[in-house]
Order: structure tokens, then sequence, then C-alpha cells
């Protein structure tokens, strides 16, 4: 049987920013759906211009994703005035709170959440937004405590870099020289999962000296795409560099962290964005994550992939080669 690793797993229509997990004995990816249109790229992100999602259902790693049909629209969802970018899902008590950030009649991104009776959906969208959220790429995991945190944050268009303290401004911008780098935040849930239980704290990532990482350390600093994960007792922190197009995994024995950064995951693939979700499936784990093949480089045309992912002796992540054909 030939793999199907590190090739376009949905071949008909394009995706990206694949939040992988297994419901129910099977696989389900949670990806944004590109359009097939023609635009031009800027460091605001319109070109990712995203009207709706999908989900996709895998039975194993040997057999190709199912397309579950469209789940949400922009159409039925209140406060949203365009761009429906990377989202995420979990399961409690039988529901599924699939979370979405889009921006909100103003401009600004907010993180929503829709509910749903089955991982496959459809969901219902909540009226407003999640209130005390603001920018891009939620990624809402569950603790082996049964607590659930939401993490989120992205730069650049993602309007990350315009908060400090929880707050808006416009005159703000990326950290540069010594500064530390601008921070990923997260924020445990409440019981209902459509509301926070605290302010969002910042998610510090630190050299090996104990130093937050700078904002001039862009092969190292967070910019995008926040997953977080637990293997064993380590919670691992990982992460998009952006404009470097590096996927980095750090480490806490804290899920509010500081988190120790470890080492590239992933080096760059075909396209400008990188991003992920890292996923145990039976006895193995799995990186998802996507790249232009299908489009031959336009970066608003994106495909998801998958590949296994090891650990080395200590814990850490091995880096793997981004390369088409590597």
């Amino acid at each position: 049987m030939a793999s199907i690793q590190k090739k376009p797993l949905v071949t008909d229509t394009y995706t990206a920013d694949p939040s992988a997990h297994v419901f129910n004995g099977k696989i389900y990816i949670y990806p944004s759906h590109d359009r097939d249109i023609e635009t031009i790229d800027n460091d605001n992100g319109d070109q990712y211009d995203m009207r709706d999602y999908h989900v996709y259902e895998m039975d194993d790693e040997n057999t190709l994703p199912r397309d579950c049909g469209k789940v949400l629209d922009i159409e039925e969802i209140p406060w949203v005035s365009k761009q429906l970018w990377a989202p995420d899902c979990a399961e409690k008590d039988g529901k599924y709170y699939f979370y979405y950030p889009a921006r909100d009649k103003d401009g600004f991104f907010r993180i929503g959440v829709a509910i749903g009776d089955k991982p496959s959906g459809p969901f219902k969208p909540e009226p407003n937004y999640i209130p005390g959220t603001y920018s891009i790429d939620p990624c809402i995991f569950p603790d082996t405590d049964k607590n659930f945190y939401l993490t989120w944050g992205g730069i650049w268009g993602g309007q990350l870099d315009k908060y400090r303290n929880n707050k808006y401004d416009e005159a703000n911008n990326e950290p540069t020289g010594d500064t530390p780098a601008v921070c990923a935040k997260i924020a445990k849930m409440n019981p209902d999962m459509k509301t926070l239980a605290e302010d969002p704290r910042d998610i510090v990532i630190v050299d090996e000296n104990g130093k937050p990482l700078t904002g001039k350390d862009h092969d190292r600093r967070y910019f995008e795409g926040p997953w977080l994960f637990k293997k064993d007792d380590t919670y691992y922190f990982t992460y998009s560099t952006g404009d470097t197009h590096f996927l980095i995994w750090s480490t806490s024995k804290n899920v509010y962290g500081p988190y120790t950064y470890g080492g590239k995951i992933l080096t760059p693939v075909l396209g400008w964005t990188t991003h992920h979700s890292i996923v145990q499936f039976k006895d193995k784990w799995y990186l998802f994550y996507h790249d232009c093949e299908l489009s031959k480089g336009v970066n608003h045309k994106r495909n998801v992939k998958f590949r296994e992912l090891k650990f080395d002796a200590n814990g850490g992540i091995i880096e793997m080669d981004g390369t088409l054909g590597a």
C-alpha cells in the first residue's frame, strides 16, 4: 500500500491550517478553506479571504480523508465581517466546540465558538464572539486534569502586536532589538466552554539561559499558529516563526509556562505560511501541516498534508525537512 504521508490529503479544493484530533477512534481534521481566487499578497493577509469551513474524517493513517461537508458559513455568524481563518475543535460531555477567528464588524479579529453534536459538525455559532478574546489562531487544549485552555495569537495581519496587557493601541508594533518578543496568549475556559475563566496571560518563551526571546530573534520568536499538547508530564508549546517560516517546539512543566525553546520541528515549506497540529493516533505521533504544492506555490492556495513525528530519547522533537520531496 502506497503511503499517503507528505502528499496533499485533499485535492478537489484548497485547505490549510489543519487542526487534527482523534475522536471516536478516527482522525478529524479541522482546516481553514482557501478560496480559488486571484488576488495580491500583502502583510495584512487580505489574500486569505476564507468564508466557510469543512471538516475531514480519516479512518486511519493509511486512508485518505472524507469531506464531511460544509459545517459553518460566514453568513450564519452575526458578528463576523470577513476572514474565517484557522480553527480548532474540542469535545466535552458529548458536545463539540468549534473555535474560529474572524474579523468583527469593526475590523478587529476576535475568536468565536460554534457548538455541534458530532465531531463532523455541523456547528451552530454563538451570537457573539468570546468576550476578552482578540487576534487569531485559537488552539483549544484539554489538559489531563479535565480543564480546558484556549491559546491564540498572531502578529502582523493577526493584530497581536497591537496589544499590550490585553489592550489595543494602533501605535504598537512588533518589538525589535533586545526588547522581549510578543507572546501568544492563554486562558483557562469556564465549564461552559464559551467564556474565559480569567484574563488572558502571556505564554513566555525563554532561551537556554532562561531569558525571554527577543524581538530581533526571528528564527525563534513567536509569530502565529500555536499548538499545545502534553506528552507524559511535559507540556509542548509549538508555533510558527512566520517570516522565517519555521515550526518550533518548546517545553514546560506548567501549562502557563514559561516554555523553554527546544528546536525546529519543520524547516520551511513551499509557500509563505506554515501552520500545524500534532496528534497521537494509536501508538504513533503525527504532524499535520500545509504547503502550496497543489497550486505550485500560490500562497493563499494551500493543501493539507501529514507525516509521522518522532521524539528523541530526551523528549525532543526530531527536526524534519519541509522541502518538497524530502
